[in-house]
């Protein structure tokens, strides 16, 4: 089972929305312990996804329990989701960023059950430095941390090549939660050591002592099929995630069809006890 901070970060929810859901019987824990703590199945992923992608289409959230009480099917579900695009399609372009979460959790609903194209592998992660720039995304979904990303990068190639510095390895991205369901975006790449800080900042990440890594191809808007089998495979082979996932851009660039893009997860894991 996965505690419930665990469970928020494989479906890139908050904890204080997982709360909500459960007081209102919208999406219950699988296992409540008697110290109050929640646990969830990697199962029921698949309701969050749909609740999510309901709520995100407009629906309130009672009427979303009213369509998932009634036990669609699938194709059913994907053919109502899909109306509702069209008509959102039609409104104002300032539902652009709506219309990417939804499709995005789509795209999950319809890969579920799918096995991942590439292996998992538990390795270690060895430390680097990078030089790296931040900034904050409204939240952990694809649609809302693109836009914060992409112009980092673009603005990190531009100051080092303005410092003269070359980067030596591919690029890393990294995440950290802020309590107001907001997420600190790190966007770096490694540095030889000796680099000075000019117009980014220069920082050491650790080195992660057991990660579970897989390999995600496409655009990192799509990243979610691979970020929740990725949870799946941990959960049924005796691990515990202990953070969100790292991003190490193996193949990537800025010019390229982004279906190209080959992107390694890693997520540091332990054993679970």
């Amino acid at each position: 089972m996965l505690k419930i901070g665990d469970f928020a970060r494989a479906g890139r929810v908050s904890v204080r929305m997982l709360r909500h859901y459960d007081s209102i019987g919208l999406l219950r824990p699988a296992h409540t312990e008697a110290t109050g703590y929640r646990m969830y199945e990697a199962t029921q992923l698949a309701r969050l996804n749909r609740i999510v992608a309901l709520k995100d289409l407009g629906f309130t959230l009672e009427t979303v329990a009213a369509i998932l009480d009634d036990s669609l099917s699938a194709a059913e579900l994907r053919g109502m989701l899909r109306l509702r695009q069209n008509e959102l399609r039609e409104q104002l372009a300032a539902d652009s960023t709506r219309l990417a979460a939804v499709q995005a959790r789509l795209h999950i609903i319809e890969s579920e059950g799918v096995m991942p194209e590439n292996d998992v592998t538990i390795k270690s992660i060895p430390a680097v430095r990078l030089a790296e720039l931040t900034g904050v995304a409204n939240s952990f979904e694809p649609p809302s941390i693109t836009p914060v990303i992409t112009p980092m990068y673009q603005q990190l190639f531009e100051a080092l090549q303005a410092a003269g510095v070359t980067p030596i390895g591919p690029g890393v991205a990294y995440y950290e939660p802020l309590e107001d369901g907001r997420v600190t975006v790190h966007a770096g790449c490694p540095v030889p050591a000796g680099t000075v800080a000019a117009g980014f900042d220069v920082v050491d990440l650790p080195a992660i002592e057991q990660a579970a890594t897989l390999i995600h191809r496409g655009r990192m808007d799509d990243v979610m099929p691979s970020v929740q089998a990725l949870a799946r495979w941990i959960e049924a082979n005796g691990y515990t995630s202990t953070g969100y996932n790292r991003e190490l851009y193996l193949d990537y660039g800025m010019g390229d069809d982004p279906q190209q893009w080959v992107t390694e997860l890693q997520e540091p894991v332990v054993r679970a006890g």
